[in-house]
């Protein structure tokens, strides 16, 4: 380990700054986008990296379709009723006023061949799937299974949360195209109660109440420079969801960047190559602000972007993945510099586009998110997405720790000889992608 890295190292493991900040971040509440909380933690954030730099804060505005959320209901109204609690999910259009009444088709986990199977019920029905812990191999996306309820012509899409306790679940849907349809979390409990009879399908009335608005947000970058005119990209988002105070997910990921960022600012002028930090929000909504700003970007601006080291849930489980988005050169890169503060690190080839990394991956730069939790189901990490993600899910230690291999990491990157990773062409991207 070099002198740097072990002073830096030393920093991150005795110092209080970072817990303080977590928590500072958490007292704002979930940064749902387009809401005070959001603000107020833009500005927290702007200001925080300002003290800890010395330098200027850029705001690149991101203009979207905004959304506000109403109440949401659902009653099934046979073979009794009962009121079973619902949360619209992001972006869901509204239902007409008095909702809308249908039986409820529940297609267990919902994979395509579960849709497949059932395409002829499922026309003119709510369609039922279950949501699954996000960061594992092989997991569905919530996305991908509303898309598949609206292409084969369902009237709603009902996602029932994974872990019982009563836990609404939430996440996005559409995109408020023409096409869309209503879509609501409930619990595990509440999935329970929508379970065929040998009467037939429960019916219910689902009613959403929605407003689409225009709205601007700002993503926020702050450039230490380096010796040349390359950089490292250290980001994180900063938006959340209102179930909960979006702890794990993701005002971790927001303080391990101010952290690493204050122990290593002092030390980036000798490095080859310079730290941009990058805050971006809508990332809870299909990853809005990266992707605003990644396509915005020139093919010489992609070229001086030797990596983006994307930081995304890295509290609730001990156990650090580099989700590493087909750059086979980036595994061997990772394991060795976590290995420089003692540490093990595993790492997932595979494409997962579930963070801002992915808009990077897009543009061909070399891309990875540190996580943790990877296939660990039984981890904090399952309260992501509902009102489970709050600070008591998160060690102090499990924070130092991510922030010792994200230095370490970042550190490496910043000092590499070489390329770190070949950035991938236009058609070498749309092949990894599948498209």
């Amino acid at each position: 380990m070099s002198d740097t890295l072990a002073l830096v190292a030393g920093e991150l493991a005795t110092s209080g700054a970072l817990w303080r900040d977590f928590m500072d971040i958490c007292s704002l509440g979930g940064r749902f986008a387009g809401t005070e909380s959001e603000a107020r933690a833009r500005e927290f954030l702007a200001a925080r990296l300002t003290e800890e730099t010395g330098l200027a804060v850029t705001r690149h505005a991101v203009p979207y379709d905004g959304w506000r959320r109403g109440p949401c209901t659902l009653e099934r109204l046979s073979p009794t009723s009962i009121e079973i609690p619902a949360h619209s999910l992001v972006r869901s259009v509204p239902t007409p006023r008095g909702g809308i009444e249908a039986e409820v088709l529940d297609l267990g986990r919902g994979t395509p061949e579960d849709f497949r199977l059932s395409a002829d019920l499922i026309p003119g029905r709510i369609v039922l799937v279950r949501h699954e812990y996000m960061i594992a191999s092989g997991t569905i996306h919530r996305r991908r299974k509303y898309n598949l309820a609206r292409q084969m012509g369902a009237k709603a899409f009902l996602v029932g949360c994974h872990v019982p306790g009563g836990l609404l679940v939430t996440g996005s849907s559409g995109f408020l195209d023409a096409d869309d349809i209503p879509a609501a979390g409930i619990s595990y409990e509440g999935a329970g109660a929508l379970f065929a009879r040998p009467e037939g399908f429960p019916r219910v009335r689902l009613e959403i109440a929605a407003e689409r608005v225009p709205a601007t947000t700002f993503n926020l970058f702050c450039d230490i420079p380096g010796r040349t005119d390359e950089s490292v990209f250290l980001t994180a988002h900063i938006d959340g969801h209102d179930l909960a105070l979006s702890a794990i997910d993701n005002a971790s990921g927001l303080a391990i960047v101010l952290a690493v960022v204050r122990a290593l600012a002092p030390h980036v002028a000798k490095c080859r190559r310079g730290l941009r930090i990058g805050f971006f929000t809508v990332e809870e909504w299909a990853l809005t602000g990266s992707r605003v700003w990644a396509d915005a970007l020139s093919e010489a601006e992609c070229d001086r972007i030797a990596l983006n080291v994307n930081l995304d849930s890295l509290a609730g489980h001990p156990k650090l993945t580099a989700l590493t988005s087909g750059f086979g050169e980036l595994d061997a890169f990772v394991r060795q510099a976590a290995g420089r503060v003692g540490e093990r690190i595993g790492t997932h080839r595979p494409i997962l586009s579930n963070s801002d990394h992915f808009n990077f991956l897009r543009r061909g730069i070399p891309a990875l998110r540190l996580c943790c939790g990877m296939d660990a189901p039984e981890s904090n990490m399952k309260y992501l997405l509902t009102p489970g993600d709050t600070p008591d899910k998160v060690a102090p230690a499990e924070l130092k720790n991510a922030a010792q291999v994200t230095a370490a990491i970042v550190w490496a990157a910043l000092n590499h000889d070489g390329p770190i990773a070949r950035r991938r062409t236009p058609a070498e991207v749309q092949a990894m992608i599948g498209g």
